[in-house]
């Protein structure tokens, strides 16, 4: 971390002072929830764009709700944290951006209410969370989180020990990565990623009710194949072996942004090589998030350092 400042509680510190004690209640029982945000350096314009961060905070403060936790800033004020804590540490490259909000009592005990709510905003840089040229991919034996055990539509803290069995299982097993069945068997997503199926002309993708983690890369994908190719996206239930048949599947999420699955459980995906519409929908997100597409980088991308 090459990082010299981070926010906490209030207050920009020297990042070797971000430090939170053994018997926390966040670090102790996972009860805390984040965001991953990352940012993208444009070199002809010598400008890092902040990707989506609005939308990013917002539903951080929907975690922040479902935990019973309450930040005292708005999603304005979050912004400005984000985009003062870059130019503060100066950073001229790709960088990823990590909220938490946590439970900051030390007690022992389980519970939400009564707590002491505190927050920790970090800026690093980071390259590819995943391999983007193609990914061989395994069916987990584990299975998702469910919505009446730990939500998945918030970014809970702990539930990302279910994302971490998956990974580990498939990495051991000779995969690059996991995809997760649901208790009634149907497709839910990565280990931390949503996934697209491309198949009769149209990109599919579980629906929210298939205890996915409704992703912000997630949406953008199902923006651009509308507006920039044409191609519809259907949210309902996918099936196991809907994987094997697919003419192109991709995994998304900040972390791994778009990322090609060329194989899954030792069967090729369509050709066994990463497909025209994957591709282009890649090549049209680096874009994006580079500023390169004017239309969307008004809604989409808050540039840091000011002209």
């Amino acid at each position: 971390m090459n990082a010299k400042e981070l926010f906490m509680n209030g207050e920009f510190i020297p990042a070797n002072k971000g430090i939170i004690s053994v018997r926390t209640h966040g670090f102790a029982y996972g009860t805390g929830c984040f965001e991953g945000i990352r940012g993208y350096w444009n070199e002809e314009e010598q400008q890092l764009y902040l990707f989506r961060l609005r939308e990013h905070y917002e539903r951080l403060l929907r975690s922040c709700k479902i935990l019973s936790m309450s930040l005292p800033y708005s999603v304005e004020q979050l912004i400005e944290q984000s985009t003062e804590l870059v130019r503060r540490n100066g950073q001229h490259e790709d960088v990823y951006l990590r909220p938490v909000a946590y439970k900051g009592d030390e007690i022992i005990g389980v519970k939400l209410h009564d707590l002491r709510d505190d927050y920790i905003l970090t800026s690093e840089p980071l390259g590819n969370y995943v391999e983007i040229t193609g990914l061989r991919c395994g069916v987990s034996s584990w299975r998702r989180i469910d919505d009446n055990a730990m939500p998945a539509r918030a970014k809970i803290c702990g539930s990302y020990v279910n994302a971490a069995f998956a990974k580990t299982e498939a990495l051991q097993n000779g995969f690059d990565e996991a995809i997760m069945l649901t208790h009634e068997g149907n497709v839910s997503e990565g280990s931390a990623e949503n996934i697209f199926l491309y198949t009769n002309g149209e990109l599919v993708t579980p629906a929210p009710t298939e205890n996915i983690l409704l992703g912000i890369t997630r949406d953008t994908v199902i923006k651009i194949a509308e507006r920039e190719l044409g191609i519809p996206t259907r949210e309902r239930p996918v099936d196991r072996t809907e994987l094997y048949l697919a003419d192109e599947i991709l995994l998304c999420g900040t972390g791994a942004q778009i990322a090609p699955v060329i194989e899954v459980d030792r069967r090729p995906v369509g050709s066994g090589k990463v497909g025209p519409v994957v591709r282009r929908l890649q090549e049209l997100y680096f874009d994006i998030v580079r500023g390169k597409h004017p239309e969307y980088s008004a809604q989409w991308c808050t540039p840091v350092y000011k002209k």
